[in-house]
């Protein structure tokens, strides 16, 4: 069962949601986000534009849709970073909002041939650091 919109963190657009994740730009059905824990770095957020959906419950058309979404964004985020290996995950066990992890592994850096953590709370980046890993993305999207 859903939980609700006034419990959501994307469908509120709060201030939890902009202490974790900046917004990079909207996509064809959901909306991109970066990560500012960047322990993995490249870490984005891939968020359906709708509340409170599975993948059994969207029409064909919309899981398509969704899947070129982060299909676009794996391929963004392999042409701007060149990890080893990107790692998918879609969970929402507690905050029911269909969105998918992207997570760049890199051979001898943290997190790699492991299952990635969710926050490991390691890497933070400055301002600047941020708009150019950001810039970055938005130039192979």
């Amino acid at each position: 069962m859903p939980s609700p919109i006034a419990e959501c963190l994307y469908c509120q657009n709060n201030d939890t949601l902009h202490s974790l994740m900046i917004k990079i730009c909207d996509l064809e059905v959901s909306q991109l986000f970066l990560f500012k824990e960047q322990s993995y770095h490249g870490r984005c957020n891939v968020v359906y534009k709708d509340h409170g959906v599975e993948f059994h419950e969207l029409s064909d058309e919309q899981r398509d849709a969704f899947m070129r979404d982060v299909a676009k964004v794996g391929k963004a985020i392999a042409t701007a970073f060149n990890p080893t290996k990107i790692n998918y995950g879609a969970y929402a066990d507690t905050l029911s909002h269909l969105h998918m992890h992207i997570v760049p592994k890199y051979k001898d850096a943290y997190g790699f041939g492991g299952v990635f953590e969710m926050n490991p709370q390691k890497t933070s980046l400055s301002d600047a650091e941020y708009i150019a890993v950001i810039d970055k993305i938005k130039a192979a999207l």
